[in-house]
């Protein structure tokens, strides 16, 4: 069996990948060859010396049960090119997901209990993304250790309460002046003493109880995180709060290169997604979800410039929820109508699914949608420009914040190493200065390519000005983002290739092959577990 990998934290917030070796096969070795090897296993140091028990057993001995919880809602970025997807996988990948190594932070910082995984900390994540994908506002909820201690019973609160102190006046509002007689035991003018006595000084007065501030959850995660994430705020949440369903909307963003590209067809196609449809054609089934439902709500879909020399756009796009790779679908055919190899009107038959309820053109002169029920064959978009930009809430549900830490920007403020260092801005600006520095050089590679070497041929937007005629039989660098594209010779437009199998068929027919294996696999191991409860002594647990 070959070695997988497993991915160790370092002091420096960055985590290392690290090889497990493959088993050796000492079967086939001589009986000289396994003498050696003994002799060098003998001769060759510990790597790692091994601590002393009572040591080890001192750094295990943190008490989850000691400590209040409190839920939060963690608002956090990431590159997703350095991570297999968001979603933590069971089996091994070639590089680690987001939800894993946020978790082994959580773990490792001991903000959350290992012993009771994901489930055991309420954990749920806003949406998901794939492999390459990133995020600037990703959002996942969970209960948290607090360093506030509350005084109700249970520790599961969303604000966890601290003790309130009492000014004096209302101490005197609360205890008024004591009759003659009372329980002093002291009759006549001596029962008053205590009273007309000269009120006791602020040494005599109680300490106040020590305002305890919240754990520095922000800097205290990205300590040990790698700098490809980065935890941006945090906000306290009610019990009942969760980062999937009380999101209202989310808003992705896309980035790409104008060049060659009809800005105002892609817009108009953009602007036939708005509301209510059944996207099935703009999507990747996925029949382990069983969907029977395709409908989504795009609240907005727009082309934008990100800066203002045009170098690079984005497609902003706004719903309530999406489909599987649902977005990459739709700039794939964004794609396509910019370089004018197909019409704005592609979208309205692609949403165009119910035969008994067929669309009515869109805009006045267009003919009349086909009918599409199942998805034509074509490529979705490369993963690496999208990203989820924001996952919004109602503003009474979530309160983001961040540590509290020195004003950077105050003039008057001493700064010290560590200020810097943790200051998250600072970071970031770095990041971006050394990617724009990545930018100028390879614009210069291209401009030292460019004396020697001329560009190719400009064939789109197909039949606009200063572009050449398609000559018949050439090979089309179909763009697919990125600096990617799809290399092909005599187009075939969307509607006149083959269809995937209907949606219906697919999910019967993973309900009766692959998830009737599954659902059989889980009774078994659920009536093992049952038969193994029951030989159980009493009053005993299996482990």
């Amino acid at each position: 069996m070959p070695g997988g990998f497993s991915y160790r934290f370092l002091r420096s917030g960055k985590y290392l990948r690290v090889m497990s070796p493959s088993p050796v096969a000492y079967e086939s070795w001589t009986r000289e060859e396994l003498i050696a090897r003994l002799a060098q296993l003998d001769s060759d140091p510990p790597t790692s010396p091994q601590k002393p028990q009572a040591q080890r057993q001192q750094q295990k001995a943190f008490d989850f049960s000691a400590h209040p919880r409190r839920k939060i809602a963690l608002k956090f970025s990431y590159n997703g090119s350095q991570y297999s997807g968001l979603e933590y996988q069971k089996t091994p990948t070639s590089t680690p997901t987001v939800e894993g190594v946020l978790y082994d932070a959580l773990v490792h910082t001991r903000l959350i209990d290992p012993a009771l995984g994901f489930e055991g900390c309420g954990w749920e994540k806003c949406g998901r993304t794939d492999k390459g994908v990133s995020g600037a506002g990703q959002v996942v909820s969970l209960w948290i250790r607090s360093a506030l201690r509350e005084t109700g019973s249970t520790s599961h609160r969303s604000e966890v309460e601290r003790p309130e102190t009492t000014s004096l006046s209302n101490e005197v509002q609360q205890h008024p002046p004591r009759s003659s007689e009372d329980d002093t035991g002291l009759e006549g003018d001596f029962a008053l003493m205590d009273d007309w006595d000269e009120p006791p000084t602020n040494a005599a007065l109680p300490p106040p109880p020590k305002q305890i501030e919240e754990l520095r959850y922000v800097s205290q995660l990205n300590h040990v995180l790698p700098p490809t994430i980065r935890i941006i705020a945090w906000s306290p949440v009610a019990p009942d709060f969760s980062a999937r369903f009380s999101c209202r909307y989310r808003h992705y963003k896309y980035f790409f290169s104008p060049r060659g590209l009809d800005l105002a067809a892609m817009q108009d196609a953009a602007s036939r997604l708005v509301g209510e449809h059944d996207f099935r054609n703009l999507c990747k089934l996925d029949p382990s979800k069983q969907l029977t439902s395709f409908v989504r709500k795009i609240l907005s879909a727009q082309i934008n410039p990100v800066q203002p020399d045009g170098e690079i756009y984005v497609f902003d796009l706004r719903g309530t929820a999406f489909l599987y790779n649902q977005v990459r679908h739709i700039m794939a055919i964004l794609f396509l109508v910019g370089t004018r190899l197909e019409q704005s009107c592609i979208i309205d038959s692609l949403l165009n699914v119910d035969p008994e309820n067929p669309r009515p053109p869109a805009k006045e002169g267009e003919s009349v949608p086909a009918v599409v029920v199942s998805k034509p064959e074509y490529q979705m978009a490369d993963p690496l420009p999208l990203m989820l930009w924001e996952c919004g809430y109602d503003p009474a549900t979530v309160s983001w914040r961040a540590d509290a830490s020195p004003d950077v920007a105050a003039l008057d403020t001493a700064l010290s190493h560590r200020d810097l260092s943790t200051n998250l801005y600072h970071g970031m600006q770095g990041l971006y200065e050394r990617s724009a520095i990545h930018t100028a050089l390879d614009a210069h590679f291209l401009s030292a390519v460019a004396v020697h070497h001329s560009p190719p041929p400009q064939y789109f937007p197909v039949g606009a000005p200063n572009t050449q005629q398609v000559p018949k039989g050439s090979v089309l660098n179909v763009p697919l983002g990125a600096g990617t594209f799809r290399r092909g010779a005599n187009y075939v437009p969307l509607l006149k290739r083959p269809r995937a199998t209907l949606a219906e068929l697919v999910n019967e027919r993973w309900r009766t092959g692959k998830g009737a294996r599954q659902m059989e696999r889980r009774a078994l191991a659920a009536q093992a577990q049952d038969s193994n409860d029951k030989l159980q002594p009493e009053g005993k647990m299996s482990a």
